[in-house]
């Protein structure tokens, strides 16, 4: 069986998983740090790690619900996952929550997917192999202006009245997954999506090689890319967007300087 065939399998197994557990109600309490988790996300883990890797031992495992193992840094490649990317509405029993589960080969994605279980969407990649959503292979949007365009974000941040040059009027939403922000616009469904505040690993991998294969770019708010399976898996912040809209958010953002 093929990586992709592996975890194509083992995240929808997961997400029927986790829309059962939710069905039946689930515990709730607080992490280190503040954010929530729920038994749903420890047993989807636990599933996941399970299947995976059974097939392929000889994979690191980075997971945000695992305590990480630094042998990961001594594995050709490794599993980068999220079991529910997205608590909070998996929590408050909306739809906007994703299983990311990526294969990182020397600090890049090669095989990723984000499965929304709630929604019926799996968004899949390969790398060289193009993006597809529910096996259908998709293009970001060709939009070419920020004025009117569909961004996923913060309302209140766009709207801060520190900015240099105020920000033109867009449609501006939210969404509570990482993952599932990155593969809709790799999809083409909004045009960029901005987060300034640190990510984890495990909400890009999967979701960043989607959006490469789709045509979309993903990048820090100066414009880097992402390594993965670093000693340290946390990024500083993320702009996602088609070709075209992507340099125009970089001049706005990438003089912040972000703790």
């Amino acid at each position: 069986m093929s990586d992709l065939d592996l975890i194509l399998d083992a995240a929808r197994e997961a997400g029927a998983l986790a829309l059962a557990a939710r069905a039946k109600g689930v515990k709730i309490w607080s992490k280190e740090g503040g954010s929530p988790v729920t038994d749903a996300d420890l047993a989807v883990d636990a599933l996941l790690k399970e299947r995976l890797r059974a097939a392929r031992p000889d994979y690191g495992w980075l997971s945000e619900e695992t305590v990480d193992d630094p042998t990961r840094l001594e594995t050709a490649r490794q599993f980068v996952v999220d079991p529910i990317d997205g608590t909070v509405a998996f929590m408050k029993d909306k739809p906007w929550f994703a299983v990311s589960v990526a294969v990182v080969e020397n600090g890049r994605p090669i095989v990723g997917v984000v499965h929304a279980p709630a929604l019926d969407e799996t968004y899949a990649a390969t790398l060289g192999g193009g993006a597809t959503l529910n096996g259908a292979a998709i293009a970001p949007s060709l939009t070419t202006e920020l004025e009117g365009s569909a961004m996923l974000g913060d309302a209140k941040m766009f709207g801060h009245p520190a900015w240099r040059t105020p920000w033109p009027p867009m449609r501006i939403e939210a969404r509570n997954s990482i993952a599932y922000r990155i593969c809709l616009v790799a999809a083409g469904a909004f045009d960029a999506a901005i987060a300034l505040s640190p990510k984890s690993e495990w909400d890009l991998a999967a979701a960043d090689l989607i959006c490469a294969e789709a045509g979309a770019l993903l990048t820090d708010h100066r414009g880097g890319k992402f390594a993965y399976n670093q000693p340290n898996p946390t990024v500083p912040s993320l702009v996602c967007a088609n070709e075209a809209l992507h340099p125009l958010i970089l001049s706005r953002v990438g003089h912040i300087d972000l703790p």
